[in-house]
């Protein structure tokens, strides 16, 4: 099995939402994708426009850390979307009047170029964002425009200006449908006409009817104490499950292979199984390749952030602003603690109350017990 098999999953239990997304495609409407990172919103987007027949320009705002990077994403996207030699043919055709240039870089690759004052990035950015909808109409199809952790675009955007001009744009084109990408809904969206769709983790009973199955089909088998682990774990998290599953299983052929099962295994004649300890050790394994980037996660959150980030991974409750909580941890009270939890909601890090406030990211909540205990 390859780590792809369990990457194709990453749609189980998502049904409901996906026609959703599809009807809003055909109905040439704008949507909110919200839930926390590595849940399986991008791959519903990708599912839902290869299953319509859309095409996607996908422009990751985290990577955007100015206007001008904004700007090169964003050309850079058009232009691997629209690629072929007829689609850049009708972009020379249509670039003819404006100061940007269609270059062949390296083999077969187009790019858009520009020689403009710092000045001009607003004109070029109208211009742009003009393109997909030429580019629609004069191809008779339909196009996504895909931003991803959408509100990172504010860490340049220090006026609201583009923000704001896109958002006049997602209510004007046609043919062009936008989909945004954020971890929570803000207040603006929900007066907007944009349809909005939050992923929330997955239920146990559907990770298991994905899990046990897959495992299956590879000869290894959980006993129920390591599925119940498993299950615990991942939290319905789609992204960490498939990381775990894959180490796991991993993990299983080598042992496999090293106790001279490996043949029956592999000719799946009587399967491998599974244990509690097995499970944990693997979380271990994974928890420590990823030590360094959960560090200096921690390392660029406020220290009031981090405080209740541990605390609600070690203890974790659904009134964190209880009395006694808060003396049980040592919070601060009041509106920095309510800021606290507003932020690491908005950085896609914690639930909010609907959730239960619970940690998002269920190896970092592992990594933060094993860390603090």
């Amino acid at each position: 099995m390859q780590n792809g098999l369990f990457l194709s999953q990453r749609l189980i239990g998502r049904e409901a939402e996906i026609q959703r997304l599809c009807q809003i495609l055909v109905e040439d409407g704008d949507c909110l994708l919200v839930g926390a990172p590595g849940i399986g919103r991008r791959s519903l987007i990708r599912a839902a426009a290869e299953q319509m027949g859309v095409r996607v320009i996908e422009i990751d705002c985290f990577r955007s850390t100015s206007a001008t990077r904004f700007l090169r994403l964003l050309a850079d996207s058009v232009t691997d979307v629209f690629a072929n030699p007829t689609e850049l043919r009708l972009l020379q055709t249509w670039l003819q009047p404006y100061p940007i240039v269609l270059e062949q870089q390296v083999p077969s690759r187009s790019r858009l170029t520009w020689h403009l004052p710092l000045e001009d990035e607003w004109m070029l950015f109208q211009t742009l964002l003009d393109l997909p909808q030429f580019m629609a109409d004069a191809l008779n199809c339909r196009v996504v425009i895909l931003f991803l952790n959408f509100p990172h675009i504010r860490s340049w955007d220090r006026s609201g200006q583009w923000e704001s001009h896109l958002r006049q744009a997602i209510q004007q084109q046609s043919r062009v449908s936008y989909t945004l990408v954020a971890s929570v809904v803000e207040a603006w969206a929900e007066s907007s006409d944009l349809h909005i769709i939050a992923l929330a983790p997955l239920e146990p009973e559907i990770m298991e009817a994905w899990i046990v199955p897959a495992m299956a089909t590879e000869g290894f088998q959980f006993t129920p104490e390591a599925l119940k682990l498993f299950l615990e774990i991942v939290q319905g998290h789609i992204g960490d499950a498939i990381s775990l599953a894959h180490r796991i299983w991993l993990d299983g052929q080598i042992r496999a292979a090293a106790s001279r099962d490996w043949s029956q295994v592999k000719a799946k004649a009587e399967p491998a199984w599974i244990e509690a300890h097995h499970v944990h050790r693997s979380v271990i394994a994974l928890i420590e390749d990823l030590a360094t980037t959960f560090e200096s996660l921690i390392l660029l959150l406020p220290p009031s952030q981090v405080r209740v980030l541990e605390s609600l991974a070690l203890d974790p409750t659904d009134r964190p602003q209880a009395r006694e909580y808060i003396q049980k941890h040592q919070l601060t009270r009041g509106g920095s603690l309510q800021g606290a939890l507003a932020s690491l909601e908005q950085k896609g890090l914690l639930y909010g109350q609907s959730g239960g406030y619970r940690v998002a990211l269920p190896f970092l909540a592992f990594w933060l017990r094993k860390r603090l205990s």
